[in-house]
């Protein structure tokens, strides 16, 4: 009989610290406070894994060499060119974006390493179009918020510059290569390159990169602006896909970057648009 009774027993303690265990793990699912590259990891993943990915970025410039085509049938003064960003529009970061992942770290750590060691790819179809536009007589203008001196000499001017004529990037050199000097809005160096050149086509993977209207403005005002500017895209706007980082994320912290870790986690969720379901 006592012998049962402590079998009993044994099973009640049992159970009673299995429960200790289970219940903490069903109630609280998510860690505390969500660490910020953990959730890069499905962007990084797409960017990197999605064949989707790819077909829009050939997409993209398929149609811009079409596009590219009808515009050089117009006669113009000055020489037409093309400006395009570089970082995610043609140079592929996402090996930097996977390693803020790995690492539980974030931009700007490791980003002036990276530069230097000019292994970025490209993104599929650039240098294919570029080559093209290049033998069309078309200027390549590459405008780009990678940082200069006043010298010229950057961090990663001429790394930069190794990276793309490795990939095959035609007219990369010092004089096509509009890098950040001050501010980090394009449109002076855009109404720079306009003196020289009649603009025709402006790729990026930020709405920044084709006109200032779509600068510093929040998510609804940014969705309004590209409403009203329809007609642009495919036509003189082309767009390259990005979920890693960029202006949207801003828009969504209202540009308040300097945000805890948990505040900006939980800005990201409340500015999501969920479904909810009947009880």
């Amino acid at each position: 009989m006592k012998e049962v009774k402590m079998q009993k027993f044994g099973k009640l303690v049992l159970g009673i610290a299995i429960c200790f265990w289970i219940l903490p793990v069903m109630a609280k699912p998510y860690p505390k406070e969500d660490v910020l590259p953990d959730q890069l990891v499905m962007a990084t993943l797409w960017h990197q894994t999605a064949a989707e990915y790819r077909a829009i970025a050939y997409q993209t410039f398929n149609l811009a060499r079409v596009m590219l085509d009808m515009e050089l049938q117009k006669q113009t003064a000055k020489q037409k060119a093309i400006v395009l960003d570089l970082d995610e529009t043609l140079l592929d970061n996402s090996p930097y974006q996977a390693m803020v992942v790995i690492k539980q770290t974030g931009y700007p750590h490791g980003w002036f390493e990276w530069i230097d060691a000019a292994q970025a790819g490209a993104i599929p179809g650039a240098v294919e179009f570029l080559k093209y536009a290049d033998a069309k007589g078309v200027a390549i203008i590459y405008l780009s918020n990678r940082k200069i001196t006043k010298d010229r000499k950057i961090p990663g001017m001429q790394n930069t510059l190794k990276n793309m004529r490795a990939l095959g990037f035609p007219q990369a050199d010092e004089s096509h290569m509009y890098l950040r000097n001050a501010s980090s809005s394009k449109q002076s160096r855009r109404d720079e390159i306009a003196t020289k050149f009649d603009i025709i086509m402006l790729f990026g993977d930020n709405l920044n990169d084709h006109d200032v209207i779509f600068e510093h403005k929040g998510v609804a005002e940014r969705l309004a602006a590209v409403d009203a500017n329809q007609k642009e895209f495919g036509h003189r706007y082309f767009v390259l896909p990005n979920a890693m980082y960029g202006e949207w994320e801003g828009a969504v912290y209202d540009y308040q970057w300097r945000k805890s870790t948990a505040e900006k986690s939980q800005m990201r969720k409340a500015a999501l648009n969920a479904w909810e379901p009947k009880q």
